[in-house]
């Protein structure tokens, strides 16, 4: 890892940051992705346009920085479908049964001080270390 990735990361760090504590300020809307989505969806839902824009600006992000120049990620066709099926299964399932996604915890309700969001935030991290752990060596699937 060189500096310029680190500086990447700090800058896109504050891009982030900013940007969910401007829609906070301003509308009072965490930008937890899981929300963001699921209220979207709902027809009758105040605040569709700016959902439905939002996850556009998701993709359109992403092809600027790409067309920019920047890297890309490694597409892995190594892992079985089951494995990549059964996973996405356990995200949805835990975003639900955890009131809220990553983006939505960790981003957002560190934030705000929310001790809910923090001790959801820890649980992530320990569960992925966990999960690894097992996927790994004790199963020897290849991540």
């Amino acid at each position: 890892m060189n500096m310029s990735d680190v500086y990447d990361a700090l800058l896109g760090g504050a891009i982030i940051g900013a940007a969910t504590g401007i829609l906070l300020w301003f509308d009072g809307q965490v930008a937890g992705i899981h929300g963001i989505i699921n209220n979207a969806m709902e027809p009758t839902i105040d605040g569709r346009g700016w959902r439905l824009l939002f996850i556009f600006g998701l993709f359109a992000g992403g092809l600027v920085y790409f067309s920019a120049g920047g890297d890309t990620f490694e597409l892995r066709t190594d892992t079985a479908w089951p494995i990549l099926a059964v996973s996405g299964f356990l995200v949805g399932f835990g975003t639900r049964m955890g009131g809220g996604c990553t983006s939505g915890h960790g981003v957002c309700g560190i934030g705000r001080g929310s001790v809910r969001s923090i001790l959801a935030t820890m649980m992530f991290i320990v569960s992925g270390i966990i999960t690894v752990t097992v996927l790994r060596h004790g199963l020897g699937v290849v991540l």
